[in-house]
């Protein structure tokens, strides 16, 4: 949390405070993500990158993947080249633009891919066992109103 809100007013009104304390569980919700992740070695944009190669029956442009995940291109080329590193995917020629490249997933992403849905599974089971019926319908109209 940033240092504005760590030092709120002592006069400020729990309607002032709402913003930073939802801005606070999403952090906290978010850490625990990348860390369900981290434990089989990938990150969010890793896991989304890879989720969705597995949703597409062929391998993708980097510019596809980009427009799917909502980031800029040059990232997208940063992303997928961590990628190929750890060996989760691989370039390959568009076999329609000899001047594009495709990324496609390997069985090894693959693996990892799932690996990475069934931690990611075990954090909203553990996530909804903690939240009760009424609560979870009071979080969600909360997303639909800030959606």
């Amino acid at each position: 949390m940033n240092e504005v809100a760590a030092k709120a007013s002592p006069k400020s009104t729990a309607k002032e405070t709402t913003i930073f304390s939802l801005l606070h569980a999403a952090h906290a919700l978010e850490d625990r993500l990348e860390g369900a992740l981290a434990a089989v070695e990938l990150s969010s944009p890793k896991y989304s990158v890879l989720t969705e190669l597995v949703g597409s029956d062929k391998p993708l442009s980097l510019g596809e993947l980009a427009s799917r995940l909502s980031c800029v291109r040059s990232n997208m080329t940063q992303l997928v080249d961590r990628l190929e590193t750890d060996g989760l995917v691989k370039r390959v020629d568009c076999p329609t633009d000899r001047r594009s490249v495709n990324a496609a997933i390997t069985e090894l992403g693959r693996t990892r891919q799932q690996a990475g849905a069934k931690a990611l599974a075990a954090l909203h089971r553990e996530f909804s066992a903690q939240v009760g019926a009424e609560d979870r319908a009071a979080m969600e109209r909360l997303l639909r109103i800030l959606g």
